[in-house]
């Protein structure tokens, strides 16, 4: 039998996510999709994947916008909690439980634009499994389509890094340690969570780092006939003041 990767758990994503997904980035989904859907150049009833898109948080926003928009999520109770979302917005989504490494979809449904946002990519024990959900998303676009990647590479994760921190989020005090794997070829990343009960629950996981132009360039040798690196969804330069990768591919 495979092994499960960390990311497959269930019980892992119903215990952190109200740690990870908290109000801020709640609060900036719908800036974030106004950018995706103004940087792809798309309009009120185009089709759209949301690739892991967890608690529908930019699925929700993106529908919005009026897009026509797929989320795909490895986690069934987070596409629960979307539907749930949407339903809220009084918006409608399309929520498919499938792995992105298996992902697919038939030529008639192939989409106008895909997105990966919020630093949900490079956690696969290797690097052609991320590489296979780059290619899974080339090959569900159509040609001319767009691909807006936005996640910690290994220069802003060497820019901003620090140690750890400890904050309190969800009723429980969360102290986080990053350490770096290899030569800064991954951020080992620890969360402990403490109740005020004193329970604890602790978590480790490792994601690959890569560099601005080595994942630009993977990104055209597996599907896509362009790629430009930002520093942000205001299209900035990606520069020593950026705090994010944002990288948009087309197909």
């Amino acid at each position: 039998m495979k092994k499960k990767q960390w990311f497959e758990n269930e019980s892992f994503w119903l215990n952190y996510a109200p740690i990870m997904f908290d109000e801020v980035h709640w609060a900036e989904a719908h800036g974030v999709a106004e950018s995706c859907c103004k940087i792809a150049g798309l309009k009120k009833g185009d089709r759209v994947l949301d690739a892991c898109c967890a608690l529908g948080r930019i699925s929700v926003e993106l529908a919005l916008c009026g897009m026509d928009v797929t989320g795909v999520d490895i986690t069934e109770p987070f596409l629960v909690a979307a539907k749930e979302s949407a339903e809220a917005e009084g918006v409608s989504l399309e929520l498919v439980n499938a792995d992105m490494r298996t992902f697919s979809v038939p030529p008639e449904k192939k989409f106008d634009a895909a997105v990966n946002i919020y630093n949900s990519f490079g956690y696969c024990d290797s690097i052609e499994e991320d590489l296979r959900i780059a290619r899974n998303i080339s090959y569900t676009l159509k040609d001319g389509g767009t691909f807006i990647l936005e996640c910690i590479s290994r220069e802003t994760a060497v820019r901003w890094f620090t140690e750890g921190e400890w904050f309190e989020r969800a009723g429980k005090t969360v102290l986080t340690k990053f350490t770096v794997d290899g030569a800064w070829e991954g951020l080992r990343s620890k969360w402990i969570l403490l109740d005020p009960d004193g329970s604890r629950m602790e978590h480790e996981f490792v994601q690959r780092l890569y560099s601005a132009p080595q994942l630009r360039d993977l990104l055209l040798q597996n599907g896509f006939s362009s790629a430009e690196v930002y520093g942000g969804f205001d299209l900035s330069p990606y520069d020593y003041n950026a705090k994010t990768m944002v990288i948009v591919a087309k197909k």
